[in-house]
């Protein structure tokens, strides 16, 4: 932003310590103790995450108060999870509509006391002049379009983040090995699925809502945060549709704007860097990258991935 100083309004180590411990005080949105009660039984070893094994016979979420989907902030984002292509390489059709739900979810979000002590923070630093602004940025660093396939615009830092995909229309070729059999030439996956793997896909909601229909089927947990209250953090193990997912790490009763906030600051200070935070005293570190092929503005780049380092 203009009158940047590296050295004035750099952001430190302490000031992340420090504004991560403001943002999650400021979460009154997470759920409670008594809105969720999840199982999460087997916890596999290093060694048996990439064994494709289900170790837990029953569903991961037992319970979930769905009276928090009514609130603005998860109502506004619960809207925005049907509005992508399952596929990679099919060309994202945004409608007007659509555009309005982008624009709800970041008006709801904006009105948190989380947000705005965000936006506080980052405007003490001098990355953004006013509100407007950092949600102009918002809107294109999130949900701009770029490439995950080929050369259509078909992917987003909030679709990747929040929503995941689990397979393309085909592009030919021999089929590829998935649990459950071979994957026909007209299935093979791109962009979020990798060699028969889920990638992205680190939101609760998302995994509660799909889990509820049968679509994912919970595994094993390889890391239970130490946390005794919401937000929780978990590494799953886990398939959607019959691909798989190693290491889905993931907040559990965190708010939309919860996750929204801590991943934007992180992409905004450590982009491409382990991002270490403190949480009610314990410590936590955010992985980002950036998306390096196409960037908006002057040069600005948008988010690849975010998601919390469970270890």
């Amino acid at each position: 932003a203009e009158g940047f100083s590296s050295s004035r309004d750099a952001i430190t180590d302490e000031d992340l310590l420090r504004v991560s411990e403001q943002l999650y005080k400021a979460d009154h949105n997470k759920a409670r103790p008594t809105d969720i009660a999840i199982n999460p039984q087997y916890q596999a070893s290093p060694d048996e995450t990439g064994d494709q094994e289900d170790r837990s016979p029953q569903p991961l979420y037992r319970y979930v108060n769905e009276e928090l989907f009514s609130r603005p902030t998860y109502a506004s984002f619960i809207k925005l999870l049907d509005n992508y292509q399952r596929a990679t390489g099919r060309e994202e059709d945004v409608t007007a509509e659509e555009l309005r739900e982008q624009d709800n979810f970041l008006k709801e979000v904006m009105k948190t006391e989380l947000m705005k002590k965000l936006f506080a923070f980052l405007h003490e630093k001098n990355r953004y002049g006013s509100e407007q602004e950092f949600v102009a940025d918002l809107k294109e660093m999130w949900f701009g379009l770029y490439s995950r396939g080929d050369g259509e615009q078909d992917s987003s830092g909030f679709e990747h983040v929040f929503s995941g995909r689990a397979c393309t229309a085909g592009t030919g070729g021999t089929g590829q090995r998935r649990a459950g059999g071979l994957i026909p030439s007209s299935r093979l996956c791109l962009g979020e699925v990798k060699k028969g793997k889920v990638s992205g896909f680190h939101n609760w909601i998302r995994f509660y809502l799909l889990e509820k229909q049968g679509i994912v089927n919970y595994f094993s947990h390889n890391f239970n945060g130490p946390w005794d209250t919401y937000p929780d953090v978990l590494g799953l193990q886990f398939s959607w549709d019959g691909f798989y997912k190693e290491v889905g790490s993931a907040f559990i009763g965190s708010s939309p704007e919860f996750e929204f906030g801590l991943y934007t600051l992180c992409f905004i200070a450590r982009p491409g860097r382990a991002c270490h935070l403190s949480l009610g005293g314990y410590s936590l570190s955010i992985q980002t990258y950036t998306w390096t092929k196409t960037t908006y503005g002057n040069g600005k780049k948008y988010i690849a991935t975010a998601y919390v380092i469970s270890s």
